[in-house]
Order: structure tokens, then sequence, then C-alpha cells
């Protein structure tokens, strides 16, 4: 898919192609929400950098996946105590957004039941 401008509109499609996703907001902006539980958002904390989405996922994918690819994921001092991961949508690969959104699915599945 050279050439696709990924935005949070392609993770809007792709998280409500998942089981008991619904659209909503979060302090006014573009949300996704799993089992009633955040999924991902745009991020609307000044620290953000434009075109990214935050996602929720554990703290031990989130030092993962910085570690993997920092040019990709990132969090700022204002996240670094929530289970978010931030992504820099213009760097990442459509099937690496579609497992992430996955990946946070599953994370709010699991809060769901917990």
């Amino acid at each position: 898919m050279a050439g696709t401008v990924l935005t949070f509109d392609t993770v809007r499609k792709i998280g409500l192609a998942l089981e008991d996703v619904a659209e909503s907001t979060m302090y006014g902006a573009p949300a996704l929400k799993a089992h009633g539980k955040l999924l991902a958002c745009v991020p609307v904390n000044k620290s953000a950098e434009p075109n990214s989405a935050a996602f929720r996922i554990d703290f031990a994918l989130r030092a993962a996946l910085l570690k993997k690819s920092p040019k990709v994921y990132y969090v700022t001092d204002h996240y670094v105590n929530y289970p978010m991961v931030l992504v820099r949508l213009s760097r990442i690969r459509p099937k690496e957004l579609r497992e992430l959104v996955g990946l946070a699915w599953s994370f709010a599945a699991s809060k769901k039941r917990a």
C-alpha cells in the first residue's frame, strides 16, 4: 500500500470492524471504545505530535514497541503514567496499525473480564 495516508479515520475503520467497538469522544476529540473502555483516540494534549493516535495497551507492550520502533511509537511526559502509546500515523504501516488496533482491543476486552 505504498502512498497510503493513514489517519485516525483509518484507525476508526479498522476498529469498527471489531466486536463491541463504538465511536465515542475523549475530551471532545474522536475516540473508539471497546466494551465501553477506551481503545484509541486522537490525543488532545499539546505534547502529542500532529497526525498521531493514542492507543491503550499495557506497559510491557508499550516498552517493547518503543524499543523496537522509536520513529513510529513514542510517549510524552503527559502519557507516561497511563497505559497508552502514541503513534505517528505517517510512519506506521497499515499491517502494523491493524495489529496495534487488535492489541488495544484485546487490552480493553481483558479489562472487562477482570
